[in-house]
């Protein structure tokens, strides 16, 4: 059961996933979560950082989808001043957006990887759909009303993990 929570690699943050090291691992596609992961959950627009880091993932010719569970206007309002494609209400941890995303980028599977803050939405999406799950640590400390619950479940959930050992990183 906890196979499903656990993901596959932990960072700090999305810019230790670089173009390099996904076209090492013949990574042609990444499907992104929004709020926590990419900005603060309350930040409407992209930060110099992460548009640098945008343009890099599509310079080398790594597609970029974000999908989030947020709503779409505010998954638009970030998503189209650097025309990135995105899914709004995915509705995640269900699988179906997991498996839009990949048809819309023309990636298999083996070729996408997602990243995301949440182990009840992000990585057990993606995990349950057989893709390469990243985990980062949240962007802001505050979360909203729904992620909040989310945390609550996440942080029993890790504990007993780590306690049998299958968590190897930090906290």
């Amino acid at each position: 059961m906890f196979n499903y929570f656990l993901p596959n690699e932990f960072v700090k943050t999305v810019f230790q996933v670089t173009p390099e090291y996904l076209r090492a691992k013949g990574i042609k596609g990444v499907i992104t979560d929004l709020d926590n992961t990419l900005v603060a959950w309350d930040n409407p627009a992209a930060t110099p950082e992460i548009i640098e880091w945008m343009k890099g993932m599509n310079n080398a010719g790594i597609l970029v989808t974000v999908v989030s569970n947020n709503n779409e206007m505010r998954v638009k309002t970030f998503c189209d001043p650097l025309g990135t494609p995105f899914i709004c209400d995915a509705r995640k941890p269900m699988t179906k957006s997991f498996k839009k995303a990949c048809a819309a980028m023309g990636t298999k599977k083996e070729e996408t990887v997602v990243i995301g803050d949440q182990l009840m939405t992000d990585i057990l999406g993606g995990n349950r759909k057989g893709l390469h799950t990243i985990l980062v640590v949240p962007v802001a400390s505050s979360d909203g009303f729904f992620t909040k619950f989310n945390r609550m479940i996440e942080r029993r959930i890790m504990a007993r993990m780590k306690r049998r050992g299958l968590i190897t990183w930090e906290d």
